[in-house]
């Protein structure tokens, strides 16, 4: 198999499957290529951790893709169809599965990224593996779990013995749609309570952010096409907790710094790895309101991150808005008010 992507999670997913099944990973960056081949470590994202002896790294593309019979893509939402379009014609079989790792949506078309794989590639099982996982943890052989989703299912049940390990648990799913959005949508909660946790609001204020985000995803996801128990589940309530209460989060760290009084501009200049729920909150924001879904934390995200809109504004604006029935629209007939 071959993973596309050297960040943290693609070196992770490919450290994982190497135990199961020949790996390739292709990167970009020389760097990380040749500390994964001579040190057995990805020395730029994941210092300190080592690498299954086995795992093969690669910047030749080409080399990567030959004979490759599951392909991973685990670039950056931005890069995605590119990378597809590369791909389209180094295929050694029609029917080689492709699994993304991307949580966002694309700028400009807000499309999920299977659906920009199925543009670029189609005919091919495609499929999202997704859940609470933190990359370290999951290097230091810290149990986990995850979902594994594809537009067939039979490819999910075929190719869950690849991803999982004894501490790496993969259940197969069959809502493609709503396990990716899970894991796109919650990237802004994750920003939101990052803010609270930055301005030492406390762990009450955390706890509503969380549980009225976990309304706002569900209520969301649901009008896209999810199913509500797939974004109550690991894609979605899981990961959101994941990325909300850990500092190991980029979107959680991007909140945290802010509601320390930090610019974007400031935050985003100190990373080195993408934080897609800057970007995601606008596709959220635009989806909302195509489909009449009140998202007001969403909402007041977009204005901290994209309208210079302060997080002390935003929450003192949130503890301002009328309070609407707490169980949702799908329990009681209202649409959701803050």
């Amino acid at each position: 198999m071959t993973v596309l992507g050297g960040g943290s999670w693609g070196t992770t997913v490919a450290h994982l499957c190497a135990h199961n099944t020949s790996t390739t990973l292709w990167a970009r960056d020389r760097a990380t290529v040749e500390s994964i081949t001579g040190r057995r470590m990805n020395d730029r994202y994941l210092p300190g951790f080592p690498l299954h002896p086995e795992l093969r790294a690669t910047t030749d593309l080409e080399a990567a893709m030959r004979g490759a019979d599951i392909v991973v893509v685990a670039v950056p939402t931005e890069a995605v169809r590119t990378t597809a379009v590369a791909i389209a014609g180094l295929f050694a079989e029609p029917g080689t599965p492709v699994v993304s790792l991307a949580k966002g949506f694309e700028e400009e078309t807000n499309l999920r990224m299977t659906e920009v794989l199925g543009q670029e590639l189609p005919g091919r099982p495609l499929g999202v593996l997704t859940g609470p996982n933190l990359a370290k943890e999951i290097l230091a052989g810290l149990p986990a779990a995850a979902v594994l989703a594809m537009t067939q299912f039979a490819a999910a049940a075929a190719l869950q013995p690849v991803f999982t390990t004894p501490t790496f648990r993969v259940f197969t799913h069959h809502d493609v749609i709503g396990c990716e959005l899970g894991g796109a949508i919650k990237n802004v909660y994750a920003i939101a309570a990052g803010s609270v946790e930055g301005r030492r609001l406390g762990d009450n204020a955390r706890a509503a952010i969380i549980t009225r985000g976990v309304a706002e995803l569900i209520e969301l996801g649901t009008a896209l096409g999810g199913e509500p128990l797939t974004l109550a589940g690991l894609a979605g309530l899981g990961d959101l907790m994941a990325t909300c209460i850990s500092p190991q989060s980029r979107n959680f760290q991007v909140g945290h710094q802010l509601g320390e009084g930090r610019t974007l501009a400031e935050v985003l200049a100190g990373m080195d790895q993408v934080a897609e729920g800057v970007k995601a909150v606008r596709a959220v924001r635009e989806l909302a309101r195509r489909h009449r879904v009140s998202m007001p934390i969403a909402q007041h995200v977009y204005a901290v991150c994209h309208e210079g809109r302060s997080p002390e504004w935003a929450h003192d604006s949130l503890l301002r808005g009328r309070v609407g029935h707490e169980a949702g629209p799908r329990a009681a007939g209202h649409r959701l008010t803050g």
